[in-house]
């Protein structure tokens, strides 16, 4: 049964218990946020003033995700719905749109300036932390808009934590200041990091472009291959999201140790170390920037 047969079942099922209560007076707002990142962006503005429900969860790559009922039954009953956009969740339109809902839907990245990798849009936006800004103010606006009543709660909530933001862009900045700038190679398993690479004057190489589904030819990874045994990088890292093969094969034939685990686009389970955005940030960039200082003492 394909996932539209699945959904259109589960939600003709449902109806009923979907559609015929209206949303009581006072009740918090529900949203949905597509996914674990973009879910905690909204939870630090919102706070206890609405229900936030996730789609892709922690540990999970969005890139091949495939919506469930539950999932259609969260979003129909959604007041609001925030995605990322430039083109990150491929299933989101359809899984919307099937879901019959009458929710406001937002693009976190609205105002975002675009980085491209290989000619194509980069979805990854977060991984600036500038741009982790432009989308909790975006998300502030929104819930200002749609919840006037806590708009001033929103308003200081996102204050906070724009604030705890620029801070770590600040901290990054000075810390990446003090390396070379032909030390800062890393390899990553997929090109999810070029708004990183833009914002802190990095370089990222991957096997695999911007879409985890797809898988690198034998002579494109060799052609890699041989540009690491040739110009070296500081480390290699493999990724939450993503199987290590390809990053161990490389580091077998290279010689290049690996750095450790990048969570590139989605948070860690409860008790790990990146669960939460600016968390994230902090765990990605303690760990590159490891990799970076060791490379340039040696």
């Amino acid at each position: 049964m394909t996932f539209l047969t699945s959904l259109r079942a589960g939600l003709a099922t449902a109806s009923l218990s979907l559609f015929a209560l209206p949303a009581l007076a006072g009740e918090d707002l529900k949203i949905v946020a597509s996914f674990s990142i973009l879910g905690d962006m909204v939870e630090q503005v919102v706070g206890d003033h609405a229900e936030v429900t996730t789609i892709v969860g922690p540990d999970a790559d969005a890139h091949v995700y495939q919506p469930s009922v539950a999932d259609a039954k969260a979003v129909a009953e959604a007041d609001i719905v925030f995605v990322n956009g430039l083109g990150f969740e491929t299933w989101s339109d359809t899984l919307i749109a099937e879901s019959g809902t009458e929710a406001s839907v937002h693009v976190a990245t609205k105002g975002v300036k675009e980085v491209k990798v290989e000619g194509e849009v980069d979805p990854h936006a977060w991984n600036s932390l500038l741009n982790g800004i432009v989308y909790v103010q975006n998300v502030a606006d929104v819930m200002a808009e749609a919840d006037p009543d806590h708009a001033d709660v929103y308003a200081k909530n996102a204050e906070a934590y724009i604030a705890e933001l620029k801070a770590l862009d600040t901290e990054t900045r000075e810390k990446l200041a003090e390396l070379p700038a032909d030390r800062r190679t890393v390899v990553t398993a997929h090109d999810a990091f070029g708004y990183l690479a833009d914002a802190y004057g990095m370089t990222f190489l991957a096997p695999v472009g911007i879409d985890t589904e797809a898988e690198p030819s034998a002579k494109d990874l060799a052609v890699l291959i041989e540009q690491l045994k040739k110009d070296g990088a500081a480390a290699l890292f493999v990724e939450n999201i993503t199987s290590p093969a390809l990053i161990n094969q490389i580091a077998d034939e290279t010689g290049i140790a690996i750095g450790g685990r990048l969570f590139s686009d989605a948070l860690s389970e409860r008790g790990g170390p990146a669960t939460s955005y600016l968390a994230m940030f902090q765990h990605n960039l303690g760990a590159l920037l490891t990799a970076l200082e060791n490379n340039s003492a040696s």
